[in-house]
């Protein structure tokens, strides 16, 4: 990382936390949010925070809701906060893209919640957006899904196909302990 990264923190917010969800895997996700969040604002490298503030008053995303209050660990000094509707990160305001231009920045760190939904989408578009992207999988988290034949594919099989999808087309995907060490190398 011989330019800083900025690292974008995607939903992680408290509603996913509940149960309408279903069976997540990853429980050291949040932990390993807050050691990447710990190393970026020790260096004072650029912190994007993203919420979804879901269109759908029954959701627990949805503003006014606790559940639409990011997890304590995450809030803290950042650079931008972006609030977005939709999956992409992109898709947003204030606009990312905009941003990440406006600073210089090209390479960025996704992390966040869930997985294979806003995570990945927005490491998908950056990535055709010509950004250099570093997916750390191991902070993030997903839930399990139920095929249309029923079939439950467990959240733990879900995030390894997200991170076979994006490895080498996309993204580098990589865990926070290689995240850490590649920056610690820097110093």
């Amino acid at each position: 990382m011989s330019q800083p990264a900025a690292l974008i923190v995607i939903d992680a917010q408290k509603g996913f936390d509940s149960p309408k969800w279903g069976a997540t895997h990853n429980p050291a996700c949040t932990d390993n949010i807050e050691a990447l969040l710990e190393l970026w604002r020790t260096n004072d490298w650029p912190v994007v925070l993203v919420r979804h503030d879901s269109a759908s008053t029954t959701s627990p995303l949805a503003p006014g809701q606790e559940g639409n209050d990011l997890y304590d660990e995450v809030v803290g000094k950042h650079d931008l906060f972006i609030t977005k509707t939709v999956n992409s990160a992109f898709y947003g305001k204030p606009n990312l893209d905009e941003w990440l231009h406006a600073n210089d920045l090209t390479k960025i760190v996704i992390c966040g919640i869930t997985t294979n939904y806003c995570c990945e989408t927005t490491a998908r578009m950056a990535g055709n957006l010509g950004y250099d992207v570093t997916f750390a999988i191991d902070a993030t988290r997903t839930f399990d899904l139920t095929l249309l034949d029923g079939t439950v594919v467990p959240a733990n099989t879900v995030a390894a196909i997200t991170a076979a999808n994006l490895h080498g087309e996309f993204a580098t995907v990589a865990t926070t302990a290689e995240i850490v060490a590649s920056a610690k190398q820097l110093d």
